[in-house]
């Protein structure tokens, strides 16, 4: 039987990206539908649910993506509430890129600190769907996580979601002035940008500074980058001390991570893949190959 995966895309174009990386990952025909809004949600999942019967529906899966992760949520919402037993189908959430991305940078800090309980975090424009994931997995690791934002009330309220949302406790502050960075930087061990594209948010003077620091994640693959002095193919390289990832480097696992999670689609139909189920599949592959060197 047929491997079929609906794309349910938020944008008015589906993407591209999504239905390759699809196609690399087994499906064998994607049905895309862009401009998707939650009132088309139910009667295309339906059209799903009642053409195969129950035994075979983990040969059907639906993908939510699109541009906008809210407007993802939304659909993810009601796709669950359009699925009843047996007649169910796995389904992944991955607006923009934004749980893969952020599981992806996460597992490659836990691989090389391991245990993160009580390591003090600093995720830079942390407001953002891949920044709010992110900040939400390393709390719920043991971490101390301090979001950051350009404005108080911006950051207060991606605080509040991340809260609600992964049932944790991360910090907001506001940092709209670079001379902020000496201090929040300080005892600061793990550093992550996740800013807009093209955009500065650390000179290497700050982070080469900062004493306490092991690793820099700078997820910009866009000159400027992010992080000065991390490069997008740093993959773990030793750069003044600290164990640096770049774009490219978290995005090669980022990539693999996409794929795993469709074929996994297929395996069940009872899934739902949001930032934590991804973060267990991302777990796993780690587990499957040689363990890295640690971070000093």
């Amino acid at each position: 039987m047929r491997k079929l995966l609906l794309q349910l895309d938020s944008s008015r174009m589906p993407s591209v990206f999504d239905q390759v990386v699809a196609y690399d990952a087994g499906a064998d025909a994607i049905m895309s539908y862009g401009g998707v809004t939650e009132g088309d949600v139910r009667d295309l999942i339906h059209g799903c649910i009642f053409t195969r019967a129950p035994k075979d529906l983990h040969n059907t899966a639906v993908w939510i993506g699109g541009n906008n992760m809210t407007a993802g949520e939304q659909l993810l919402a009601m796709a669950q509430d359009a699925l009843f037993s047996p007649f169910c189908v796995s389904i992944m959430l991955d607006s923009n890129g934004s749980n893969t991305t952020a599981v992806a940078a996460v597992v490659k800090i836990e691989e090389a600190l391991g245990d993160l309980r009580g390591k003090k975090i600093l995720i830079l424009a942390g407001t953002g769907p891949v920044g709010q994931r992110a900040a939400g997995l390393l709390a719920k690791d043991g971490a101390d996580v301090t979001i950051t934002s350009r404005k108080p009330e911006q950051g207060d309220k991606a605080r509040q979601f991340i809260d609600a949302r992964f049932n944790i406790e991360v910090k907001a502050v506001a940092m709209n002035d670079p001379a902020r960075l000496p201090d929040l930087l300080d005892g600061v061990e793990i550093l992550l940008n996740s800013g807009p594209a093209g955009v500065q948010m650390v000179p290497k003077s700050a982070w080469t500074a900062a004493k306490s620091l092991k690793i820099a994640v700078d997820l910009n693959a866009v000159p400027p980058l992010g992080i000065e002095g991390v490069e997008v193919n740093d993959a773990g390289v030793q750069r003044n001390g600290v164990l640096a990832f770049g774009a490219f480097g978290v995005g090669n696992f980022k990539t693999k991570l996409h794929k795993a999670c469709v074929a996994k689609l297929f395996t069940k139909n009872d899934l739902v893949l949001d930032a934590e189920a991804i973060a267990d599949v991302a777990r796993t592959m780690v587990k499957q190959k040689p363990e890295p060197a640690k971070a000093r």
